[in-house]
């Protein structure tokens, strides 16, 4: 790199306009007097002059302009038109209206530098008084480079163009992004940026992306909404994003916070997001959000892109009170997984102090959200209507829970609440609300307070109920023959409803003497139990009451049942609420005469339970194979078989 001494004493001031490279490089002050162009040579040449009067300044070339003392010069009067206001009378903020066109212009292929490591060298006039920080009235455009040096609070204007804005890395000044700004480039802050603050929005719809390599700080003025649309890209190791909100305002972040292996300032990406999952060399990729009592949305209901992808290796999520509680709200149109907990620690020490705030997934269409790691919140979790909250991801290593160990840890559950655990064994907080409750993991989930309506299915493993019950539910469906139903130390014994397949087992506490579903009470005595349709055997164990629900069509099921046939045209509607295992076989010694012409169907229906409530029993029944020709039709079965998100590599393996 060429660099071009100062000049040694300066010359008096020029007044100009067009080109002015040689009075620039000759290290003169400039007045203004129209639209000027500084041609910059290739290299690096720093000018301790001062540009004033009024005018634009355009920066071309290929070479790199540095600015060491401030300018000041503005558009003409008669090209001034755009207007700043602060609304919100002991609250103000800063609106700026129909901005001037750009007084700075860096054309595509010139850098131009403010400031040399020190407080000095931007441009700008400041006429507005503004609360909080001084609004520029010299707006910019940027199609090449800005590279800002300073070591102070600046703002910039309306920053227009598409080209590259770069903060150095252990620059200690802050860049303060306020208003709309049609800049369609690409951010790369080194130390520190505020987007917004108490005394402005911000706006950057068009933006690419923003590589962080410090802190970038967003922040609300009271009963505002302040949108954050762009990718952000970490590139090496101690940045965040810190979220600040006042209250009545709330924060939307609709992009991700993604690692970039290239080193482009002008295209940041990540060759395989997989990289976002597991730790690198030096930690590179790690990278996290603190939310500081905001009220902080991830998606604006759009997109299925989670915005912190990643683990507890290779990011973190706090959620701090500052005055207020934080709340964090999950808004996808689609299926996200976050694979870290939600702490409340410093820094990358999330798991120091559990996080103070609360946690919403929205009900947007298809938000479909995965805890796949253990949550460290002391807070509420709502799941809205329509919306769905799965805790583990289905698959070794991404089992989900929510802190249970805290003041306020309580699940209002208006959706569906599903948990999927396969080597992690979960206690839930207080369930209320009208949604529903699945339990579809090989591990047991445990519930000890509930008071939620919706409706209660075990697909696979164990829910056990403990200190609480199940009477407020709507029904319980066990949908699999590997479901079981723990009651053994509930508070009742009582459900609503019950749909059972052959298979599917209820643990009652010992010494239970009968079992009642809806209006119908059966008495436990003998091996065997009728209730509504369905048959169970009774097994007593040290401690607890066994039942086992029995496949129709034995003797003894159909002496013992007291069961209701079902109407025509009900059997495939009953069938859905089951799970399908293919392959299975089964049946009474009679059925299985009929021989090779027959296929098993896992979980036909066999009863309807009485209109006051009762048992639903599901058997494996044979369907005939129809012969036509050379061919058989065969049955057609359903499934559900819950993964992992695609975007968590650990669903594959990765």
């Amino acid at each position: 790199m060429t660099i071009t001494p100062v000049a040694l004493a300066q010359v008096s001031a020029v007044a100009a306009d067009g080109d002015i490279t040689s009075s620039v490089l000759a290290n003169s002050d400039v007045v203004l007097g129209g639209n000027a162009v500084v041609n910059v040579p290739p290299g690096t040449h720093t000018y301790a002059g001062v540009i004033s009067g009024q005018g634009s300044l355009r920066i071309s070339g290929t070479g790199t302009l540095i600015l060491t003392k401030d300018s000041t010069f503005t558009l003409p009067a008669s090209q001034q038109g755009q207007s700043v206001s602060t609304p919100g009378g002991n609250h103000p903020y800063v609106v700026v209206g129909n901005p001037d066109r750009p007084a700075i212009t860096v054309d595509a292929g010139a850098t131009l530098q403010y400031g040399n490591g020190g407080t000095t060298g931007l441009i700008g006039a400041f006429p507005y008084n503004s609360p909080g920080y001084q609004q520029n009235q010299d707006n910019i455009r940027v199609d090449g480079t800005l590279n800002l040096s300073l070591t102070r609070l600046f703002n910039l204007g309306t920053i227009s163009g598409s080209g590259t804005i770069v903060q150095p890395r252990n620059m200690w000044g802050t860049l303060q992004l306020c208003g709309s700004s049609p800049f369609s480039g690409v951010f790369d802050i080194g130390t520190g940026a505020n987007y917004a603050a108490t005394t402005c929005t911000a706006d950057l719809p068009n933006a690419r992306s923003v590589v962080n390599r410090g802190s970038w700080i967003i922040d609300t003025p009271l009963n505002q909404t302040v949108v954050q649309r762009q990718n952000f890209y970490s590139r090496e190791y101690g940045n965040d994003v810190n979220v600040h909100s006042r209250p009545g305002s709330k924060v939307i972040l609709a992009g991700t916070y993604s690692y970039s292996d290239n080193t482009s300032t002008t295209s940041p990406a990540l060759s395989n997001s997989n990289l976002n999952w597991v730790p690198v060399a030096h930690q590179l990729n790690k990278r996290g959000t603190n939310i500081e009592g905001a009220d902080v949305h991830w998606g604006d209901g759009t997109t299925h892109q989670i915005f912190m992808p990643g683990t507890a290796e290779t990011a973190y999520v706090n959620l701090h009170a500052n005055s207020q509680r934080s709340r964090l709200t999950f808004d996808y149109n689609g299926p996200v997984t976050l694979g870290l907990p939600i702490g409340g620690g410093k820094y990358h020490d999330t798991l120091a102090a559990p996080g103070a705030g609360d946690i919403v997934i929205a009900s947007t269409s298809g938000n479909d959200v995965t805890f796949a790691a253990a949550q460290f919140y002391d807070g509420s979790t709502t799941i809205q209507q329509g919306a769905t909250l799965r805790l583990g991801s289905g698959t070794a290593g991404a089992d989900g829970s929510l802190y249970t160990k805290g003041s306020l840890d309580a699940i209002s559950d208006n959706g569906s609440l599903i948990i999927q655990n396969v080597r992690t064994p979960v206690t839930l907080p207080a369930l209320s609300g009208s949604g529903s409750l699945t339990q579809d993991g090989t591990e047991t989930t445990t519930l000890t307070a509930a008071s939620y309506t919706g409706a209660t299915t075990v697909a696979k493993g164990t829910l056990a109920v403990a200190g609480a019950s199940l009477s407020s539910s709507s029904g319980v469906a066990l949908t699999d023959p590997s479901a079981v139903l723990d009651l053994g130390t509930a508070t009742s014994t009582t459900l609503r409803k019950l749909d059972v397949v052959a298979g599917a087992k209820i643990v009652l506490p010992d010494g239970t003497q009968g079992f009642t579903v809806g209006s119908q009470q059966a008495a436990l005595s003998g091996d065997r139990l009728g209730v509504g349709g369905a048959v169970f055997s009774v097994a007593r164990t040290a401690g607890h009451i066994e039942l086992t629900a029995l496949a129709a069509g034995t003797e003894t099921a159909s002496a013992s049942a007291s069961s209701t046939a079902v109407p025509a045209g009900q059997a495939g509607d009953s069938a859905a609420t089951g799970s399908t295992p293919s392959g299975t076989t089964g049946g009474s010694p009679g059925a299985r005469a009929g021989g090779a012409g027959w296929k098993v169907l896992a979980s036909a229906v066999v009863g309807l339970a009485a209109s006051a409530g009762g048992v639903l029993l599901f058997r494996r029944s044979r369907r005939r194979r129809v012969r036509t020709g050379g061919d058989f039709t065969q049955p057609a079965y359903s499934a559900s078989t819950p993964i992992a998100h695609p975007e968590d590599p650990r669903a594959t393996g990765g």
